[in-house]
């Protein structure tokens, strides 16, 4: 495929797009906020020269902190301006620098929009999350002298397949970029065998991420809230996975709390009526009040709290993968110390969950009967949960680093 092509269909697929934000607004009102942004129209005025990290929603967004920190340390007299594509990535982008950076929505891989945006923030270097590529941004971000690295990259088997089917495109898009900095050697070599050029593996942003005091704090008083429990936080779980929780821990000692808390907050609502079909008695985090002795299920519904539910439980379950949707980070229930159970699905992680697998910190089950099974061992057997907490604790250790290496390319390209 062409980009003139490429494009060609964007602008046929751009009433789609809006009619795509009205539908997710049913659910999520700040789908149509700032829609102007998307085809590149920004009110406020920057006078500090950029620095633009790109973090398409919350899991990029996490990763990215150590880097923005880092970016933000050296490069006092720069501002830093961080786009999203969701809402969710948006809130988390505010909930972790607040007013210390600028942000905004990328836009659409229009032509047009993308020249708007980089016209109006005229960045010295753009940064893009993981997998992000999107050709007429980095075309035309080249041809403004803006070189733009992707970082922290990822690339599974089956997302390769993907891109390699639109052969030239892929080929020209990558070949545009300044600096690739991969994950691993394994997406190292995916990214080179689809056209990128400077690639460099420098580890994951993940290992180097790990729990503020302010977390460390509010497990304190999650914990307290608790009472002497046994804890079971289901993490980041998505459509179908909290029925499949459910019923993992179906006839487990009625001592047992399970902490579910959902990937997207649109769903909270969702999960809630999910256990009231189920006859589950419930509470809500939004409660803000001691969990009651005759309760089974505390509703994850907040945001921001991830290592503080991790740091309160005793055993942590990292949803995306019990279907196959590829999992999520089970990297900050090792970086509290927790044992961690995690589903067959998890080609989106699948180096750190080998690497937690092969080092003792993790357990991969099949399926619910697995979980179940392995939920069980684990709650009656407090030295092998000790045992499984000290080897994540090591194998954060072992793997940090990224975000340095990380830097220096980023110092490079500037």
């Amino acid at each position: 495929m062409s980009r003139q092509i490429y494009s060609a269909l964007l602008f046929l697929l751009a009433p789609v797009a809006l009619l795509r934000l009205a539908w997710r607004a049913r659910r999520q009102q700040a789908y149509l906020r700032n829609v102007g942004e998307r085809f590149g129209r920004y009110a406020s005025a920057v006078e500090k020269p950029v620095l633009w990290v790109h973090a398409v929603s919350v899991g990029e967004m996490r990763a990215a902190e150590p880097l923005i920190r880092a970016l933000q340390s050296v490069y006092p007299s720069h501002r830093i301006l961080l786009t999203h594509m969701t809402p969710t990535g948006r809130q988390t982008g505010e909930q972790l620098f607040g007013d210390a950076v600028l942000r905004c929505y990328l836009p659409y891989d229009l032509p047009f929009a993308v020249a708007r945006f980089l016209r109006h923030y005229r960045p010295r270097v753009g940064v893009l999350m993981e997998t992000e590529l999107w050709p007429n941004l980095i075309h035309a971000s080249r041809s403004a002298g803006v070189p733009v690295l992707l970082v922290n990259a990822r690339l599974s088997e089956r997302s390769a397949r993907g891109y390699g089917r639109l052969g030239g495109l892929t080929h020209s898009t990558l070949q545009r970029l300044a600096a690739v900095g991969a994950q691993s050697e394994a997406d190292a070599a995916r990214l080179r065998a689809l056209g990128a050029a400077q690639v460099t593996v420098t580890g994951n942003l993940k290992f180097d991420r790990g729990p503020k005091p302010a977390d460390l704090q509010l497990a304190a008083k999650l914990r307290d809230r608790f009472g002497a429990r046994p804890v079971l936080v289901a993490a980041s779980t998505r459509d179908g996975e909290e029925e499949r929780v459910l019923d993992a821990v179906d006839g487990m000692p009625p001592e047992l709390l399970t902490v579910i808390v959902p990937r997207h907050p649109q769903r909270f609502q969702d999960v809630a009526q999910i256990l009231e079909r189920r006859g589950v008695a419930y509470q809500r985090r939004s409660e803000n009040a001691p969990v009651r002795a005759g309760t089974r299920v505390l509703l994850g519904d907040s945001m921001g709290e991830l290592f503080a539910y991790y740091a309160a439980c005793d055993i942590a379950f990292v949803g995306g993968s019990l279907l196959p949707l590829g999992g999520q980070n089970l990297l900050e229930a090792c970086a509290v110390g927790k044992p961690v159970l995690i589903g067959p699905h998890t080609f989106n992680f699948a180096e750190a969950t080998q690497l937690a697998v092969d080092a003792g910190a993790a357990v991969q089950v099949a399926d619910v009967a697995g979980l179940t099974a392995s939920l069980r061992g684990l709650l009656g057997d407090a030295a092998r949960r000790e045992q499984m907490g000290k080897a994540g604790l090591l194998l954060m250790r072992q793997h940090e680093g990224a975000t340095q290496r990380t830097l220096e390319l980023v110092r490079r390209c500037l």
